[in-house]
């Protein structure tokens, strides 16, 4: 490692570095939910059916699923920085197609390239946290990479409905915000340091598959039906959301089609860097429970049509959905190699965003046929039922030495791979 830090000098510490990379990962996903409040100002501005709302929302899934399975291992070949320099190009771009959009097409192609451009980035930046993470306290870069997507989400939303109530007639405005950052953070990115040294196969890592390491796949059988609930609910939220806040609080709601996505995703991430140094099991307990009595609250909420209990059980299931994700990849992580880092996330990614998406695109085509209300409260019911059977295999597999190991219960002995000093002595 001391003689790639020799021939590549780099400008940026590792610590200054690793501080960049978490912003990197927070703004892409702002970008990635910029455009949510604005889909029905869009859709007013050009008179498309709401079955094209659709389409732009499954443009971007489909586009960062691709990425993910082609390009999700590449830099654990070609490098972290090179993979991470042309996807923040490639959002940049994106972000021009924005500012320039004249029609449905212009969004669906600007979604289309954001969502490859995040697709190849999320996996490379989760790996390129926890190679730096040593610089800054271990086990920082799998808290980051728990929290960062909640609260860019956030950011991004709340951002974008700020921007338009400020300068209702200007929608570009967030885009050309975003891509002044993320220009910056492209030249922060290049002056940075690499931690990974190329390995052979990079052609043959572009085979798309998804691929959990051996070492994982026993436990996350039963773990990743929790990443499936949080993002199932990420997915009604930033989809049916700001319907459903119209539909309880008016056409003229814009801010709050924002909230209501940072009260969830906010929230998620707040609670994602509160619970970052507590037991795994716990924290997956705590997040199933949360989800739970935050769907039930919502049910209640849709029922009476209280937008201030819809607000409060969203808060509620916002809990859930950064604790649920976070224990995810807390047990997950520790048992993959370095090498093995970057494909192993996006293999999570991948079924987190199918997750995000099908769920969600079948809801909003429902919806058309029985309405929104009762489709929603639906959704609630499918995220129920996938919390209690995460809870029902906690629940068995704690009582086993090797799932109290791989859960973190207490008096248990991590992996080698987990401990505090285990990233740093297996870096390259």
């Amino acid at each position: 490692m001391s003689s790639l830090r020799r021939r590549l000098r780099p400008l940026l510490s590792e610590r200054t570095a690793f501080w960049i990379q978490a912003s990197v990962l927070v703004v892409l996903m702002a970008a990635s939910s910029a455009p949510s409040p604005l889909y029905p100002l869009y859709q007013a501005m050009w008179a498309f059916p709401p079955v094209v709302l659709t389409v732009i929302f499954a443009a971007y899934v489909l586009a960062l699923l691709v990425a993910l399975l082609v390009a999700g291992s590449l830099s654990d070949h070609l490098g972290r920085r090179p993979v991470l320099l042309a996807a923040l190009a490639l959002e940049l771009v994106a972000m021009l197609v924005f500012i320039g959009a004249d029609g449905p097409a212009a969004l669906i192609l600007a979604r289309l390239l954001q969502g490859l451009a995040t697709g190849a980035a999320v996996g490379t930046l989760g790996a390129y946290l926890i190679d730096l993470e040593h610089a800054v306290r271990p086990g920082l870069g799998t808290v980051f990479n728990g929290a960062g997507p909640g609260l860019g989400l956030a950011l991004g939303a709340v951002g974008s409905s700020l921007l338009v109530a400020a300068a209702p007639g200007s929608v570009q405005l967030v885009y050309v915000v975003l891509g002044a950052v993320l220009a910056l953070q492209l030249v922060a990115t290049v002056l940075g340091p690499e931690t990974t040294a190329r390995e052979p196969g990079a052609l043959a890592s572009l085979v798309p598959k998804v691929r959990f390491p051996r070492a994982t796949r026993r436990t996350a059988l039963w773990v990743l039906p929790a990443a499936v609930a949080t993002w199932s609910l990420g997915g009604l939220i930033l989809s049916l959301g700001p319907s459903l806040v119209r539909s309880l609080a008016g056409p003229q709601a814009v801010l709050l089609t924002g909230l209501v996505v940072a009260a969830l995703t906010g929230t998620g991430g707040v609670a994602t860097l509160l619970l970052g140094s507590a037991r795994p099991s716990a924290v997956l307990g705590l997040g199933m429970a949360a989800l739970i009595a935050g769907m039930g609250g919502t049910v209640a909420a849709l029922a009476l049509g209280s937008t201030g209990l819809y607000f409060a059980a969203t808060v509620v299931a916002g809990v859930g959905f950064g604790a649920g994700f976070l224990a995810v990849l807390r047990i997950l992580m520790p048992q993959a190699a370095p090498h093995e880092r970057a494909g192993l996330l996006s293999a999570v990614y991948v079924v987190s965003y199918l997750a995000n998406s099908v769920p969600a695109v079948a809801a909003g085509a429902l919806a058309q046929g029985i309405g929104l209300t009762p489709t929603a409260m639906g959704y609630c019911g499918m995220i129920v039922v996938l919390a209690l059977v995460v809870l029902a295999g906690s629940a068995v597999r704690a009582r086993t030495p090797a799932a109290a190991e791989a859960s973190g219960a207490p008096g248990a002995r991590l992996p080698q791979a987990a401990s505090a000093e285990g990233p740093r002595a297996h870096r390259p």
